[in-house]
This record gives C-alpha cells, sequence and structure tokens, in this order.
C-alpha cells in the first residue's frame, strides 16, 4: 500500500497516529500575523509530506498558489550521476481537465493514476492546512476547539 494512500486512508478513519505531518507554528508569530508570502511557505512544508519523507540534501514543494494552479517542486541530486537536478510542474485547473504543465515537456491534460494521485494529494493538503495552520475545521470551515 503506497504512503499517500495509508495517509488518505489515516485521514478518512481518523488514525490518530498519523501525525507526521503536523505543523509546529514558528514562536515568533504566536501573537503576530503571517505574511501573505509566510503562509505560504507553511502550507508547503505541509505539501512537500504528502509524498513521504524529503531526502536528505533535496527540497520539495507543494502548494496551491491561487484557486486554479498548484506547484510542485523538487530540487536534488540524481543518484547515478551526482549532478543536481530541479523540475517544477504547474498543475492547472481549467474546466476540461488539469493541465500538467513542465519546462522542457510537451504540455498535456492528466488521467489515470495521476489525476487520482493529484486529487488525493490536494485533499489532504487542504485538509492538513486547514486543521495545522489556520485551525479550521475542513468540512465546516469552523474554528477547532
Amino acid at each position: 500500500m503506497s504512503s499517500l494512500f495509508k495517509k488518505a486512508l489515516a485521514l478518512v478513519i481518523g488514525d490518530a497516529s498519523a501525525d507526521e505531518t503536523k505543523l509546529v507554528m514558528p514562536k515568533k508569530h504566536l501573537f503576530g500575523k503571517f505574511t501573505e508570502r509566510e503562509l505560504l511557505q507553511l502550507e508547503s512544508e505541509i505539501g512537500a509530506k504528502l509524498f513521504g519523507e524529503v531526502p536528505a540534501g533535496h527540497r520539495r514543494e507543494f502548494f496551491c498558489l491561487d484557486k486554479d494552479t498548484w506547484i510542485w517542486y523538487e530540487q536534488g541530486k540524481d543518484p547515478a550521476t551526482g549532478k543536481a537536478t530541479e523540475a517544477t510542474t504547474r498543475y492547472e485547473i481549467h474546466d476540461n481537465g488539469i493541465l500538467k504543465v513542465q519546462e522542457g515537456a510537451r504540455y498535456s491534460f492528466i488521467e489515470g493514476a495521476e489525476l487520482d494521485n493529484l486529487v488525493i494529494a490536494t485533499q489532504l493538503y487542504y485538509e492538513q492546512v486547514a486543521r495545522n495552520i489556520y485551525q479550521r475545521d475542513p468540512q465546516t470551515g469552523k474554528k477547532l476547539a
């Protein structure tokens, strides 16, 4: 069973041991407000962990840029060659599907397992961000106690 599927299942059935994406808020902001950029960074930290642990020396970001755009960024080293690698994938939500945009690659609408995985990831992201950053119930939008 994939790590992403296990997390989705744990979220649905309420497994309390699935707290590895729990975010600890920085102390400097206990009483202050976050800028939009800081909130995006906090959201991205949650998104990065949805796909499993980030390998040492790598960087991953996954976040919702706006209502129609999701960004997945990966930076690291190719294990075979040791060369630095970097990839940004933008998912654009359109009326007729989700367009995958990558530099140097043909743009295409995603389908099948890739679409299913993106949908699950965005749902997990939304629920974790709502709870851990905004302290809101993802179903009702009401403040958590």
